[in-house]
C-alpha cells in the first residue's frame, strides 16, 4: 500500500506553482527524505501545480483530482493559503482517499478589506469580475460554504496559523477553522514559505508536517 501526501500550493490568478511554493524553499525535498517508508510500503509526495487561471473552484478540484483518483491508497492532503480550500473541496469529494487534512496558512475569506484587495489585483491579472466574485466569496474559506466545514470531523484535521499574522492570513480565520471542525487542532505556526521570513522555520514545518501524516 502506498500513502501519498498532497500538497496544495497557494496562490490566486497569480504566477505561483508548486515548484515556487514547496519547492525552492526546500519543503518537497526535505518532506520526501524525511518521510521513511512503514512496514505498510512506502510514502510518496504529490505536488501538483493548481490551474492559475481556473474560472472557478470546481475547475481547481477536477484538475487536482485527477492525482487522487490515480491512488490506490490513503491520502494527506496539506492545503496552503487559497490552496487550503481547494484541499477541503477535496477532502469533500474523495473521502474514501482522503483520510487526513491539514490547513496551513488559511487565506482569511470573511474580510471585506481583504476580499477587496484580492479582487482588485486578480482584475488587475486579467480576472473578470464575476471570476474573482465567485472564487473569493464570503465564507471563513473562499469558496466553501461555513456549513460544508462541519462535514469535516469523520477525519483528523489539523489548522497551522501564519506567525505572525498578516492581513491574508489572519488569526480569526484560524480560531473559526477550529471552532468549526469538531475535533481539529492547532499546530505550532510559522511563515508562509514563499516569504523571505520563512527559511528559519523549514525544520520546524516539515518536523510539524511529518508527525501529523504519520
Amino acid at each position: 500500500m502506498t500513502v501519498s501526501v498532497l500538497l496544495v500550493h497557494g496562490g490566486l490568478w497569480d504566477a505561483m506553482d508548486a515548484d515556487g511554493f514547496w519547492g525552492r524553499p526546500g519543503i518537497t525535498a526535505a518532506l520526501t527524505a524525511a518521510l521513511d517508508p512503514d512496514v505498510s510500503g512506502r510514502v510518496e509526495v504529490l505536488a501538483p501545480d493548481r490551474p492559475q487561471r481556473a474560472t472557478g473552484w470546481d475547475l481547481e478540484v477536477a484538475a487536482l483530482g485527477e492525482h487522487l483518483a490515480k491512488r490506490s491508497g490513503p491520502v494527506r492532503i496539506v492545503g496552503a493559503s487559497n490552496g487550503c480550500t481547494a484541499a477541503v473541496l477535496l477532502a469533500a469529494r474523495f473521502p474514501e482517499l482522503v483520510d487526513r487534512l491539514l490547513l496551513a496558512w488559511p487565506a482569511t475569506g470573511d474580510d471585506p478589506a481583504g476580499n477587496e484587495r484580492a479582487r482588485v489585483g486578480m482584475m488587475n491579472r486579467g480576472c473578470p469580475a464575476e471570476v474573482a466574485d465567485g472564487l473569493l466569496g464570503v465564507g471563513i474559506l473562499r469558496g466553501v460554504p461555513d456549513a460544508e466545514l462541519a462535514s469535516l470531523d469523520r477525519i483528523p484535521v489539523a489548522v497551522l496559523p501564519s506567525v505572525p499574522e498578516n492581513p491574508s492570513h489572519q488569526r480569526k480565520t484560524v480560531d473559526a477553522l477550529l471552532r468549526s471542525i469538531r475535533g481539529s487542532r492547532e499546530l505550532p505556526g510559522c511563515a508562509e514559505p514563499p516569504v523571505p521570513g520563512f527559511p528559519p522555520f523549514l525544520d520546524q514545518l516539515v518536523r510539524t508536517i511529518v508527525e501529523f501524516v504519520n
